[in-house]
């Protein structure tokens, strides 16, 4: 699961670093069971070992704010 973490952050990574944030814990909280979200979490604690960064951060806030769906902002191409 680090790795699928780390997949989603590169996605992300090329965006402002707010915006980066904002669409890793809405992806993982929009497609992730609770039961993956919830591993992953454990293991943030514990010193997840290879995790990047960006979704390390992304992980604390939902972590945080659990029941909170992040604010992704609206606009892009299709605007």
């Amino acid at each position: 699961m680090v790795q699928m973490a780390n997949d989603i952050g590169n996605f992300f990574r090329a965006q402002q670093r707010e915006d980066a944030l904002t669409g890793i814990a809405n992806h993982i909280q929009s497609f992730w069971t609770p039961n993956m979200r919830r591993k992953l979490l454990g293991q943030i604690d514990r010193d997840a070992h290879g995790l990047d960064d960006l979704p390390r951060e992304a992980l604390r806030r939902l972590q945080a704010n659990p029941l909170t769906k992040p604010y992704h902002s609206h606009g892009g191409d299709a605007g």
